[in-house]
This record gives C-alpha cells, structure tokens and sequence, in this order.
C-alpha cells in the first residue's frame, strides 16, 4: 500500500515538471518516507506537502527536497555535509544517490531528534554511509572536510563563513538565506578562493540557530 502511495507520489513530482533527474526519482521512489514521521503523521507520508516532526521542526515537502537533490548534482563517491538533519530523511536520499563510497555526514543541533533519525537510519540500513552528529551545524565539520556538497535546511541571516571554507574546490553549497519567515534558496560554487553566488528562487525553512546563524529565542 505505502509502496503504490510512494510511486504515485513520485509519478506526480515528474508529470508537474518539479524534477528530470531519472536517478533522483529512483532515490524518492526507493527510500520510505513514512518511516521518518511521528506515527500521528505517518498517513500523510506521501502527499506533497511539509509535516512537523516535533520540536518545532518540519519535514520539507518532497517537490522541494526533490528540487534540491537535482540543484545538488549529487553523484556516487561524493563526500556530503548535511546541516539540520531532521528526521533523517534528506540524508538518506543523498546516500542513495552518493553510494557507492560515498560518505554523508549530518548535524543536528536537537538532540532528540539527532538519536531518533540516527535510528531510524540504522534500522533502514543507512548507517554505512550516513553519520548522524549533535552539535551546532553552523560551525561545519572540519574534521572531514573538504565537502563536495554541503546543504543546509535551515535559513540563516548569511552564508555562515565556516560552511564556506570547507567547501572543497568546485563544490557547492545550498543554503536559504534570509529573514525569518521567508528566504531566498542560494546556490554557492567555489572556484579556488572565489565563491559565485546565485538565487534559486524564494523558500520557506525554519530558522538556523548556531553561533553563525540566528540566536535561539
């Protein structure tokens, strides 16, 4: 049932023109959504359209996280840093188009939610290659970097500087940018030590909270 929900909901991503990618369609088709909800919201997995996953955080809809994915050009062997795990499921989406021999490390700053998405992972069979980490996301992790991709899915007042300086030489950074209640979703290539910077277009994330994005409260 939830399988035949999940190729609907894919079938109707790629007839409304959200994505082309044939790999990021097999990579949505594949993974479970409904397995990275509360139980209460678990019913409505396969609707296109952002659920709360407690503490005040929400779980994108799948138009945008697909939109993202393919923005991302993510390919197999890649190393990923992904800030604002969530519930887990961005992450296990990259991992399905970085196998083989890539590597995708996750920050979350909530720590129930960091412990409940690195099991849900682990009981789906993503632990060899996602690494779920507590901490502030705003401060990267510069113990494995460089990253060829980095992607943030919270909105920050900028682009925090230390997401910046571990991004690998022709990598890219997602990250919104903005106020609080509405951002712009901006693309960030580097090219040796200049960075390129262009709009994708207006999203809605919830705030970035570390030392180099929003205050808490």
């Amino acid at each position: 049932m939830r399988e035949n929900e999940r190729r609907e909901l894919v079938r109707r991503l790629k007839d409304g023109g959200y994505m082309t990618s044939d790999r990021v369609l097999e990579a949505m088709e594949k993974v479970p959504r409904h397995e990275f909800l509360p139980e209460t919201m678990a019913t409505l997995a396969y609707q296109d359209t952002p659920l709360p996953i407690g503490q005040g955080q929400t779980i994108s809809a799948p138009h945008m996280v697909g939109m993202m994915l393919e923005a991302l050009d993510l390919r197999p062997g890649m190393n990923v840093l992904e800030i604002g795990t969530g519930s887990g499921y961005h992450a296990a989406l990259v991992a399905e188009l970085v196998r083989p021999n890539g590597k995708v490390y996750t920050i979350e700053r909530i720590e129930s939610l960091g412990l409940r998405a690195r099991a849900t992972l682990e009981q789906i069979g993503y632990d060899d290659v996602i690494e779920v980490i507590i901490a502030d996301g705003t401060n990267g992790l510069p113990e494995h970097a460089p990253y060829d991709r980095i992607f943030v899915a919270a909105a920050g007042p900028e682009v925090p500087g230390p997401l910046k300086a571990q991004l690998a030489d022709g990598g890219i950074l997602m990250v919104p940018v903005g106020g609080r209640m509405v951002q712009d979703l901006v693309l960030v290539t580097r090219s040796g030590d200049k960075y390129a910077e262009r709009s994708m277009g207006s999203v809605v994330f919830v705030p970035l909270i570390g030392e180099h994005g929003y205050k808490e409260g």
